[in-house]
């Protein structure tokens, strides 16, 4: 029985992940869109790592032939190639395939491309395996991880010498050559037998979320101690496994913070929390007129404009509701053109949509605040200007926090997704499910990145309507909020 790379990193994680992913497959979650979109990044950073190393020859994937793969590459090492992307060995019970082999005298360097900013443990793992596999088959000199380098930035034609770093983990991947053979051996005599007794715990999102999660997690209720604020793994899973799932299950003196305390109140009368002092102390720092303003952004790992780093979060688009001290409401937005850097046209226009006066209003201010950061040295000329609208930033979230109003169905969570539904529960024109493809920040993020590959021009016109449907809601679920903290003073 031979595991893959894939399957055996998966073994390390929970051997009772990889018995599921072997018996029961069935029951495996299919991943969702970022997932897919994490999956795509790294296939377009691979590629374009390839660069580093020219003239190379690639062992095409076939899924019905990985035999065919492996004679393929045995076929390239005895003619000579010097470097080889995707060569491909199934060696000592590991298939592995390699993205880049390159010829070093007697000898090959292994180079694996990820697309992070930085090596991580899980990787030197990934290598190891890889090494252990390889090395049965030909004689290996070094091994490398190249990962992204978040520092640089675009200028002019792309500089893969510059965008990507090669870092030697040679030591690291052969102190762990030991451990390998052991470690297959117990997974293999693990698959032969009955699925394992394991319980949840903190390697079930460790390195990777785990797509079995539903499964082993579905006697777990909804609240549980797991849905307990600002309280980390480790406690929670202690709590856990002395019993305590259901919040009737915490002894009254468990330690637990305010909020804590006041999330396991509320769920047990299942009414809510009101503070009218601290939500009127919080609505007395709002002035008129009122911008409630939200970005959407999007990131690239490898940088498409001039002033750009890998992954730096790119606004494309904001939506503005103004409120005004006689009650009238005016709407502005922006959306940027896809195939552009849409910054200089969004700082324009920002800049003449937000009022002179008045507060800003956003919901987690920290992120606007960061973009405008951004912006502001994106723009040297307009700095200032734009520094200055830091200066006028309310955070809405602040009253929830501070706990002038909890609702059992927040749910331990105080983004706008859970406090929303909390407060208008039958309210059909802020209902986020409503809309199409872009429900959430990171679709957009996700559809915005790719839409200048998109080639249907009607299509593309549907998806940008849809951003503009999603941003608006966003802010217009700021004002009916802040409409309903000052109905709650008031009543």
């Amino acid at each position: 029985m031979f595991l893959s790379k894939s399957q055996y990193l998966r073994g390390l994680q929970c051997h009772k992940s990889l018995w599921l992913y072997k018996h029961r497959p069935e029951l495996r979650e299919k991943p969702d869109t970022q997932t897919e979109s994490l999956f795509e990044t790294g296939y377009q950073v691979g590629d374009l790592a390839k660069g580093l190393f020219l003239d190379g020859v690639e062992v095409t994937f076939a899924s019905d032939d990985f035999n065919g793969m492996v004679e393929r590459t045995k076929a390239l090492i005895a003619n000579g190639t010097e470097v080889i992307y995707e060569a491909t060995f199934s060696e000592n019970g590991i298939f592995a395939i390699a993205d880049i082999l390159v010829k070093n005298g007697d000898g090959w360097d292994m180079y694996e491309v990820k697309a992070s900013t930085s090596v991580k443990d899980y990787q030197v793992k990934d290598a190891s395996v890889q090494w252990y596999a390889l090395g049965s088959a030909i004689r290996l000199n070094r091994a490398y991880i190249v990962h992204i380098n978040n520092q640089y930035v675009r200028n002019g034609a792309l500089d893969i010498d510059v965008l990507f770093t090669i870092v030697d983990i040679t030591e690291e991947v052969q102190a762990k050559q030991d451990a390998i053979r052991h470690n297959i051996e117990e997974m293999k005599q693990m698959l032969k037998g009955e699925m394992p007794d394991i319980d949840i715990g903190g390697h079930c999102d460790d390195p990777f979320g785990c797509d079995f999660k539903e499964h082993c997690w579905k006697h777990v209720p909804n609240p549980s101690v797991f849905n307990l604020y600002w309280m980390g793994w480790v406690k929670k899973f202690e709590m856990y496994y002395k019993g305590m799932l259901t919040y009737v299950d915490i002894p009254d003196d468990f330690s637990l913070n305010a909020t804590q305390k006041l999330q396991v109140q509320t769920a047990k009368t299942a009414k809510p929390h009101i503070d009218k002092e601290v939500i009127k102390k919080f609505l007395d720092t709002i002035k008129f007129p009122i911008n409630f303003f939200d970005f959407e952004t999007f990131q690239n790992a490898i940088p498409r404009f001039d002033d750009q780093r890998p992954y730096q979060q790119i606004p494309f688009q904001y939506s503005l509701h103004i409120v005004y001290e006689d009650g009238t409401v005016e709407h502005k937005e922006f959306l940027g053109d896809e195939n552009s850097d849409p910054r200089p046209a969004l700082i324009e226009q920002m800049l003449m949509d937000i009022t002179d006066k008045g507060s800003i209003v956003a919901y987690n201010q920290s992120f606007e605040k960061s973009r405008i950061n951004e912006l502001a040295y994106f723009n040297e000329e307009q700095k200032e200007e734009l520094l200055a609208l830091n200066e006028r930033f309310v955070d809405l979230i602040v009253p929830f926090r501070r706990r002038g109003y909890y609702h059992p169905d927040f749910n331990g969570s105080f983004s706008i997704k859970s406090v929303l539904p909390a407060l208008f529960p039958n309210d059909s024109e802020l209902d986020y499910k409503k809309l199409g493809t872009v429900q959430n920040g990171g679709d957009a993020m996700e559809i915005f990145a790719k839409l200048h590959l998109l080639k249907d021009q009607t299509k593309r016109e549907e998806i940008r309507d849809e951003l503009l449907a999603y941003c608006h809601l966003d802010t217009l679920a700021m004002v009916r909020i802040w409409e309903k903290l000052h109905t709650m003073i008031e009543d």
